[in-house]
């Protein structure tokens, strides 16, 4: 990796401050196993099948907040180039068009600049996985019934942001030397939700013919 991209992809350098699990809990071993498998250049497909006896949501909780902070981090990379004059809507190309719904300030889906929707959306997630009531840290605690339904509509969320930055700034990706890196992470998250079942199909059309190339 050049000091160029290592500097870009710093493990401080994110976009927010980043969830970490607490040591010695069973999530935090979780995520080191995951790490580990990711690091020894294991095959992608292998890595995010759920490990036998362990616990599914565990297993998700673990990659959603992962996924969380390595996407903020990507964005981070490329938000100064995404500006309300240059993405005045929040969109995946001309066919697709993403509007923002969150039940407090726009009960109804709302057209918005992609920066401003990007904020709105990394800071929803933001409160999801800080909450303990829904990702809990404490040993014992159960998760809530509709966890895996919270979880599907972040990663569905989380995956828009791969549709906008593939579509209309990975020339910047290419620039910073990153192209390898983005691929690699986007391999895992789409390996991941379809191996699990986490994001409905027809939300994973915008990048249909790129996913076919690249994840056989």
């Amino acid at each position: 990796m050049s000091i160029a991209l290592k500097q870009v992809f710093n493990k401080d350098k994110t976009f927010r401050p980043k969830r970490k699990f607490e040591p010695g809990t069973q999530r935090f071993e979780l995520h080191k196993r995951a790490q580990a498998s990711l690091n020894s250049g294991v095959d992608l497909k292998a890595a995010v099948q759920l490990p036998g006896g362990e616990d599914l949501n565990d297993w998700v909780a673990v990659h959603v907040v992962d996924f969380f902070n390595r996407i903020n981090l990507i964005y981070g990379t490329i938000c100064e180039f995404c500006t309300e004059r240059t993405c005045p809507v929040m969109s995946g190309g001309p066919k697709y068009e993403y509007r923002w719904q969150d039940d407090l300030k726009y009960k109804k889906p709302t057209a918005l600049p992609a920066p401003q929707y990007m904020n709105l959306l990394m800071d929803w997630i933001e409160v999801q996985i800080n909450n303990e009531d829904i990702f809990p840290t404490s040993v014992g605690v159960p998760f809530p019934k509709n966890f895996l339904q919270i979880c599907k509509k972040i990663l569905c969320r989380l995956f828009r942001v791969f549709v906008h930055v593939y579509i209309h700034h990975f020339d910047r990706i290419i620039i910073m030397g990153a192209e390898a890196h983005v691929n690699t992470c986007y391999k895992h998250f789409y390996y991941f939700v379809t191996e699990l079942t986490l994001i409905d199909r027809k939300e994973l059309e915008p990048l249909k013919e790129m996913t076919a190339r690249m994840c056989h």
